[in-house]
């Protein structure tokens, strides 16, 4: 998300998810939203069922690609190269909007200058996608004046994540699609509240409200807020801590997170679990990091606690408490309170709107909503919750943000280059693998799999493999494989799947018993540090079991051609 920060200010959607119905042009890369994020699916489908033009660009077949005007099925990794030739052609064929460019945005002529090697017909040599068919999409999107860009984690996962970011941003800003409804640049937040532990500051670079801690303003300000000296230097990402642990980081307290299923190179970091010191979880299910746990705290689920979530738009909303939680277990605020009274602090929060007000009262874009407003927002028709900015009290929200000028002053143009990715397929590992999500399991599936519905429509581990990759590999539909790359292997079922190109597989991280991160690459993106789960090269080799095991059919959607 750095690149989005850095250019229009803020890392979430500049626009609102009700605004997606009303599109006439959509872009969504890297995001496989009817399985990962169904609701905002159902408002993609709105929009072209109203005839809105539904462009996907993912290395894989996915559902949405079945009611796309166009597939850009793009070679893995190859996403700046594509992004590039897009911004070459609206650039050549003066599609760019003159006054939006020179009155809101700095740095046009670098990128200007770099996508002039960007051509249609080397992007399709690099990415695959047919010259004709980017000129096309360029031409669309450039043209229609409620385009809006939509990308997840097919975009970021990358060790040139930032840079993918960069070039989504640049076609936003050369064509002035932002500050505008139904357009503008929307990251779909992956889970409920990832959103919101953004915004209040759960990042080594940022306080609450995206407020730099390498800022001297802003962390005088905290300091005397806090009354305690900060330190002007931000702390290490996730991708770094993992690499330190045992070494530099000797002990972790883990809450809402299992990181021995969602990290990569998770065999190394799970050595390293057994040389740190002390291990704290705080979870509601016990998962496979708890196996290292020396003290578990048992947290409430969201049914069990009050609060707030914040969304993908940005809209705050109250979680309310509807049953107690069972035994010994603590809403998360609770046991936090506890935890640092008991190391010494003296924090006296009273329920989770006193904590909210604390959190709030340092940063402007939230400080017109409480508790108590969002409670009259549940008496209006269509309204939940309020979208910040929101800097006074009588202030309504934002519904997209940017209409009275880019937050930071200018949009700043951002000159990528294209580099590939970190690992490609050689001859001992000749396929890329990409891992995701699918709908019947969430994340790492503490929950889901727990239920015994979404288990029998899921029920194990796969990949997926391009019928010709499988057989010059001798293996069948169906059969039992191993997959390896230079980390480590797992043991999955192969499908025949032409969702996949020729040269790649694909493969869930949801299973404990086949863990997908056994197997991805660790190196991370230069700013972020987010991981290159979307690219590692691979190998699939069938194993020998004495016998044909019984085919359960994944619960995927699988495209013949």
């Amino acid at each position: 998300m750095a690149g989005l920060v850095n250019t229009f200010g803020a890392g979430a959607m500049t626009n609102s998810i009700g605004e997606i119905r009303d599109a006439d042009f959509l872009l969504v890369i890297g995001s496989n939203t009817s399985e990962a994020h169904p609701i905002i699916a159902m408002e993609m489908k709105r929009a072209v069922r109203r005839g809105a033009t539904l462009v996907v660009a993912d290395p894989r077949a996915i559902w949405m690609t079945s009611i796309a005007e166009k597939h850009l099925q793009l070679k893995p990794g190859t996403d700046v190269w594509l992004l590039n030739a897009m911004a070459h052609v609206i650039i050549e064929e003066d599609l760019i909007d003159h006054k939006f460019i020179a009155g809101q945005t700095e740095n046009f002529d670098a990128v200007k200058q770099t996508v002039a090697d960007y051509t249609p017909e080397q992007a399709e040599q690099i990415t695959g996608v047919p010259a004709d068919v980017i000129r096309w999409t360029a031409r669309r999107y450039a043209s229609t004046a409620k385009a809006g860009i939509y990308y997840v984690l097919g975009i970021t996962e990358h060790s040139h994540g930032t840079d993918n970011v960069y070039a989504l941003s640049n076609l936003v800003l050369m064509t002035g699609h932002l500050g505008k409804p139904s357009s503008g640049l929307n990251p779909l937040r992956g889970q409920n509240n990832v959103q919101g532990a953004n915004d209040a500051g759960a990042s080594p670079v940022f306080y609450p409200g995206y407020q730099r801690v390498d800022d001297p303003a802003a962390r005088a300000k905290y300091e005397k807020s806090w009354g305690v000296s900060l330190s002007p230097t931000p702390g290490l990402n996730l991708n770094q801590m993992m690499k330190t642990t045992g070494n530099k980081i000797k002990a972790f307290y883990v809450m809402g997170e299992d990181i021995l299923l969602s990290e990569p190179n998770v065999l190394h970091l799970e050595r390293a679990l057994n040389n740190i010191e002390f291990l704290v979880i705080q979870e509601p299910f016990l998962n496979e990091t708890s196996r290292f746990a020396d003290v578990i705290f048992p947290a409430a689920i969201y049914a069990e606690k009050d609060g707030v979530f914040i969304n993908s738009e940005r809209r705050v909303q109250r979680v309310r408490k509807a049953v107690q939680p069972p035994g010994e277990a603590l809403a998360d605020w609770e046991i936090l309170v506890q935890f640092a009274n008991r190391c010494g602090a003296d924090w006296n929060f009273p329920g989770p709107a006193e904590i909210y007000n604390e959190m709030v009262k340092d940063v402007p874009r939230f400080a017109g909503i409480s508790h108590e407003r969002i409670e009259q927002t549940q008496h209006v028709p269509g309204l939940s919750g309020i979208q910040w900015p929101c800097p006074g009290a009588n202030h309504p929200g934002t519904k997209y943000l940017h209409a009275d000028g880019v937050l930071r002053g200018k949009g700043l143009f951002q000159a990528v280059q294209y580099r590939p990715s970190m690992e490609l397929p050689d001859t001992d590992y000749g396929l890329i693998l990409s891992t995701g999500r699918t709908l019947y399991h969430y994340n790492s599936a503490t929950q889901t799999r727990r239920e015994q519905g979404l288990s029998t429509k899921q029920s194990e581990a796969y990949i997926e493999i391009h019928p010709r990759d499988a057989q010059k590999r001798s293996i069948a539909h169906g059969d039992r494989v191993q997959v390896k790359t230079r980390r480590g292997s797992v043991h999955v079922r192969a499908f025949y799947s032409r969702q996949v190109r020729s040269g790649c597989i694909w493969m869930p991280f949801h299973f404990k018993e086949a863990r997908a991160n056994i197997l991805t690459n660790d190196v991370g993106d230069s700013i972020t540090g987010t991981a290159e789960y979307k690219v590692c090269a691979a190998e699939v080799t069938k194993l020998e079991t004495g016998k044909k095991d019984t085919l359960l059919f994944p619960g995927a959607y699988f495209v013949e051609r």
